[in-house]
């Protein structure tokens, strides 16, 4: 098993000439739906997360129109990049393009990850969500910079998706590349993850549903950290 802290994507981004502070340890999805409940907008809810420590935030927006889409991602990189948090665009390689994000996120029924890795510009980063060893293998070798794992938890979408901490672990174990956990995380059960392989947890609800997004984010990221502690990984490995 590897033990992937926040470090090797420091050096990994250097390398691509991305900025220093690709951290994976508290990966935010937005859900506007969520937002839109709590009376406030993804642009404002990132802001408080990461006050609270979220280091990357990824954006999701599956109804949206492109258009909507690169208003959305403007906001948040307005927000975010001053605070040298990364912002991830799901699936829509257009949008991030566009709105100079800072990467893509894809899906196994989204864009295939080759062809992604290879019209994006360098510096770029390139996550792949996956569910089977064989899966991140070959996001691997497509070029991924990290693999979400998942769901690791049930959701109440994905409750027949589960891959449990065992599969997540196959996973960790199986690739040379971080590996983010992904599905029914929250503080209760991340240092779970961490213990597995995880380099950190991508949340959704467990931020962004929450009606304080700074508290929830800080607790998640004491958690993490205690995990990566107790594991040895110091975030600095090579």
């Amino acid at each position: 098993m590897n033990d992937w802290g926040h470090g090797w994507l420091q050096s990994s981004a250097r390398a691509r000439g991305i900025g220093p502070a690709m951290d994976l340890r508290v990966y935010g999805v937005t859900d506007p739906s969520c937002n839109a409940k709590q009376g406030r907008s993804n642009a404002e809810a990132v802001r408080a997360a990461i006050a609270g420590g979220m280091t990357l935030v990824q954006l999701r927006e599956k109804d949206a129109d492109g258009g909507d889409f690169c208003r959305e991602a403007r906001a948040v990189l307005q927000v975010a990049r001053p605070k040298g948090v990364p912002v991830l665009i799901n699936d829509r390689l257009d949008v991030a393009l566009i709105t100079g994000a800072d990467g893509v996120h894809v899906g196994q029924d989204d864009l295939p990850a080759a062809s992604v890795r290879r019209m994006l510009t360098p510096g770029m980063m390139l996550g792949v969500s996956v569910k089977t060893v064989k899966q991140a293998q070959q996001a691997q070798a497509d070029g991924a910079d990290y693999l979400g794992a998942g769901a690791v938890f049930s959701t109440p979408t994905k409750d027949s998706s589960v891959i449990g901490l065992e599969g997540l672990r196959a996973i960790c174990a199986a690739v040379t590349i971080p590996v983010v956990a992904i599905g029914g995380i929250k503080a209760e059960n991340v240092q779970q993850c961490i213990e597995a392989g995880a380099a950190g947890a991508a949340v959704v609800s467990g931020i962004f549903g929450m009606s304080d997004p700074a508290a929830a984010s800080s607790e998640l990221r004491r958690q993490v950290d205690s995990g990566l502690a107790r594991r040895g990984a110091t975030g600095n490995e090579p």
